[in-house]
Formats: structure tokens, C-alpha cells, sequence
């Protein structure tokens, strides 16, 4: 892998994410030798056309959250396949991440902490991304190309396109019907997301308006089938992770090993931190939600539907696990979030807050944290995400993948993943806790139901939310800015 370049300076503010290359060819028993060929075609196709010249992506953390996630699944298969593709993460401070929280809610039509996006907020933006800028300026040639992702970014990309860049904004979030709040949020982004070459959106409903229809790009998200949070386990293999996390006490002599993004055995050491009465039943059902501690995710809204509709008349268990909240350096309110979902579970009846179990999984390692939400996910009878608002939603993919009967919210990219009694079930409104609980209630009680699902689901992420797709997508885009 080539290495980036150094620039003298007593403080980086860039860090480079590390990335080793993965053969496009592991896709080929996945995807059939036809669908394999036009990828490598593809790959030297776009090696040819950029000439030497570097792709660059610039977020704002490398754990935590799905552009990490998708960062992280899809740019080995980048630099496998020759390309110079290189993964810089800016550094902020909590003023820069509070203003641009409150963006990340805004393009979702939510208030979030009700702060304003005025000239102050704007100074606070810009102060940050300046310090970020000259460093990034110093690395970037004219005629590279540059991803930036989500609002944290948006700000650099007029000074990157004076340089001679091609640019690319990519927003994975957005309102399936945006009104005053989301057209703060774009007014004030819009000004920097002008300049940009292409605007990446999810789904069409998130497309802002007045943006130049000519510059506008569908691309969805995609899970990597091969990684950790991914790859195929078996039930022994499952059961000794979640012993290992100290999820679920089992019994059994097989290792908690997964493979980790550089192809070599790895075992799962690190335990999570579990909010419980008393340790998960092995014997009764999970409900799960694996979610930021995100208001937007409704965890709160899980416990409470749950509580009302799910426990009196079944035996499941519910656990909602999240990252430990000091891990996410770009989210500020994950650990008042989290404190208010704990806050509420202790309000419940003990009966039935002994079947809530709340799992702070540990981020250290972004392989081990995988391991234990892909074994999380497998163990789940039922894997539910009941966001109030979404851009598309990893976790239902990963969890459809696995061939989990899925309940989610009809929100966002969901919608084009779960098919509505074909890969799963939506909730018309996520807000009803009464559709929500009896929904997990029937895949609960209907066994053939939740398979028919689950299989379903497994062939549509197949077809259309794995990797070689989007990566076609995007030699699309680089081939336009090429051209």
C-alpha cells in the first residue's frame, strides 16, 4: 500500500486509517463468474483512467456509525484492486461536533438540542475545518478525487476544488418528507456543497432541492460479506462469543475466534458492559436492536413497546446494544442517551425489567466489535430497528444477511431493503407501540413466517446491497469526473 504524504508539522490534524487490500475475486461464489469478470474488467478499466492519480475519502471518525462501516467494507477491495485509494479522518473539537450533531438532526426534520444554525455556529464550523484544510490541501493533487461524507466534511470541499480536485460530497442522511428544519440544515451546508462536482444521495427522497439535477447520484449503502460483522458462523462459534463478550453464559470447548479484515484468527477477549438484573436466558428468545445511542434509533421507544406489548404475552428477552459511548468521538449525545435509556429501564416493573439486558459492546478493536454483533445478530430470534428517522440502516442488511426475520421502521433506505411481508416487516409508523410489539410478537409466534422471511431477505441483500454493486456504482461516478 503506498503511503500517504508527509507534511512537516509539529501536530497532524489528519489521521490515516489503515487499510490492507482484499481480492475482488472472494465475491466470485457470491456473485457468479460473469458478474466477477465485469468487475475486474471495471477495476482495470478505472486503474487505466486515473492514471496515477489518488481517490481520497474524508470523514470525521473511522469507528462507529455506518459511513465508518461502509468505509471500512468497501475500500480494501479499492486498493486490491490497484487503485491509490487512501482514507483520512479530520480531528474536531466538542464545539465542531455539537453544531454539526445538530445538522446531522436537522437533515433528519428533527430538532435535536433546539440550538440555532446561525453566524456563530457557522464560525465555529469553519474555525475547525480551517485548521484541517491546509494539511489536507498539502496531500490532495490536482486532478485526485475526493469523497467527502455527511456534514462534517462539507465545508472543505470549495478550497479542494480550487486545488483542481474532482469532488464528491456523499450525505448519507436525510428526511423522507423534509420541512423547516432540514431547509436550515441545507441552507446552511449549501453554500460549500455547491462546489462539488457530484452529490450523493441514498434514496431519492433525501435529494434536496435546488441542488443541479445534472450533478445528482443515487448510490445505496453496502455490507461487506466477508468481514467480521459478517462472515459465516456457526452456532458453537456464535455461543462462544457471546460467552467470551459475557453477553450470554454458555457451556461448550469451541474457541470465540472470527477472522479479522487481514485474513488472520482472532479470538473475542474483551467483555462488554452489560445493564442488567440478572444474565440473559439461553433458553428463551432475543428481541435485539445493535444501534448508536442515537435518539433517532427510538431505544427508548424499543423498551417501552416492548415493555407494554411484547413481555405479557411471550417469554422473549430484549437487549439493545450500542457502543461504548466515550468510543464515538463524532456523536456528543451518545452518552446522555444512553444514561436516559438506562434511566427508563430502571422505571420498569422488575418482572419485566429483568428480560431488558442493555450491552455497551467494546470498540477497542473494530474487528472484535464485528465478532460480537455478527454473533449478536445470528443468536436474535428477532432483529428490530425502530428508528424514527434513517438514512439506510446497515444493521437491517447485516441482520437480513444473516438471515434474520427483520422488523424496521418504513423509513429512508429501509423501505428498498425490507419489502413489506417479503424480506420482512415495516411498521407503518414507528411511533405506535402497539404496531411495534404486535409485529415482534408475530414473527415470534409464526416459526415459518420468520423463515420464509429470513431466507427471502438473505437472497435480496445478495442481489442488491453487497459490495461489487456499489463499487461498480462508484467507477460510474469516477469515470464521469475522469472524463
Amino acid at each position: 500500500m503506498t503511503t500517504t504524504n508527509e507534511r512537516p508539522t509539529s501536530h497532524r490534524m489528519l489521521t490515516d486509517v489503515p487499510m490492507e487490500p482484499a481480492p475482488l475475486g472472494r465475491f466470485e461464489p457470491l456473485i457468479g463468474a460473469d458478474h466477477a469478470a465485469t468487475l475486474r474488467t471495471e477495476a482495470e478499466r478505472v486503474c487505466r483512467l486515473l492514471d496515477g492519480r489518488t481517490v481520497w475519502n474524508v470523514n470525521s471518525t473511522d469507528k462507529g456509525g455506518g459511513v465508518a462501516e461502509m468505509l471500512h467494507a468497501l475500500l480494501p477491495y479499492v486498493v486490491g484492486a490497484g487503485i491509490d485509494a487512501r482514507w483520512i479522518v479530520i480531528e474536531a473539537d466538542e464545539e465542531f461536533f455539537a453544531v454539526t450533531k445538530r445538522l446531522h438532526n436537522r437533515l433528519h426534520d428533527e430538532p435535536g438540542d433546539g440550538g440555532e444554525l446561525d453566524n456563530e455556529a457557522r464560525a465555529a464550523y469553519e474555525r475547525t475545518l480551517a485548521a484541517n484544510r491546509d494539511e489536507l490541501l498539502a496531500r490532495v493533487q490536482p486532478g485526485d478525487i475526493v469523497m467527502f461524507h455527511d456534514p462534517q466534511t462539507a465545508g472543505l470541499i470549495p478550497a479542494v476544488k480550487d486545488k483542481g480536485a474532482g469532488v464528491v460530497w456523499r450525505c448519507h442522511i436525510g428526511a423522507d418528507s423534509p420541512g423547516r428544519l432540514a431547509h436550515e440544515a441545507w441552507d446552511f451546508l449549501r453554500p460549500y456543497v455547491a462546489a462539488a462536482d457530484r452529490v450523493v444521495f441514498t434514496c431519492e427522497q433525501h435529494v434536496w432541492t435546488g441542488l443541479d439535477a445534472a450533478r445528482i447520484a443515487l448510490v445505496a449503502p453496502s455490507i461487506d460479506a466477508f468481514s467480521a460483522k459478517n462472515q459465516e458462523l456457526d452456532d458453537p462459534s456464535v455461543a462462544a462469543i457471546l460467552d467470551a463478550a459475557g453477553i450470554i453464559e454458555t457451556s461448550g470447548d469451541t474457541s470465540a475466534s472470527y477472522v479479522g479484515r487481514d485474513g488472520v484468527a482472532a479470538l473475542v477477549r474483551r467483555r462488554a458492559e452489560m445493564i442488567e438484573d440478572a444474565p440473559l436466558d439461553d433458553s428463551l428468545p432475543i428481541v435485539v436492536q445493535v444501534s448508536r445511542w442515537d435518539r433517532l434509533k427510538d431505544p427508548v421507544g424499543v423498551i417501552d413497546g416492548f415493555a407494554r406489548y411484547v413481555a405479557p404475552t411471550t417469554d422473549a428477552q430484549l437487549v439493545l446494544a450500542g457502543p461504548e459511548s466515550a468510543a464515538v468521538a463524532d456523536d456528543p449525545e451518545g452518552a446522555e442517551v444512553l444514561a436516559e435509556v438506562i434511566a427508563v429501564r430502571d422505571r420498569l416493573e422488575p418482572a419485566v425489567r429483568s428480560r431488558v439486558h442493555l450491552a455497551c459492546l467494546p470498540m477497542h478493536d473494530e474487528d472484535e466489535n464485528s465478532a460480537i454483533v455478527n454473533a449478536l445478530q445470528r443468536r436474535a430470534d428477532v432483529v428490530v430497528q425502530k428508528s424514527l428517522a434513517e438514512g439506510f440502516g446497515l444493521t437491517v442488511a447485516e441482520a437480513m444477511w444473516k438471515r434474520r426475520p427483520v422488523v424496521a421502521s418504513g423509513r429512508g433506505g429501509i423501505k428498498a431493503q425490507v419489502i413489506d411481508g417479503r424480506t420482512g416487516l415495516l411498521l407503518d409508523d414507528p411511533e405506535d407501540l402497539r404496531e411495534f410489539g404486535d409485529t415482534v410478537v408475530t414473527l415470534l409466534t409464526d416459526h415459518d413466517l420468520a423463515a420464509r422471511l429470513g431466507d427471502a431477505a438473505h437472497e435480496h441483500v445478495l442481489q442488491h446491497f453487497l459490495a461489487p454493486r456499489h463499487l461498480l456504482q462508484y467507477a460510474e461516478i469516477v469515470t464521469q469526473l475522469c472524463g
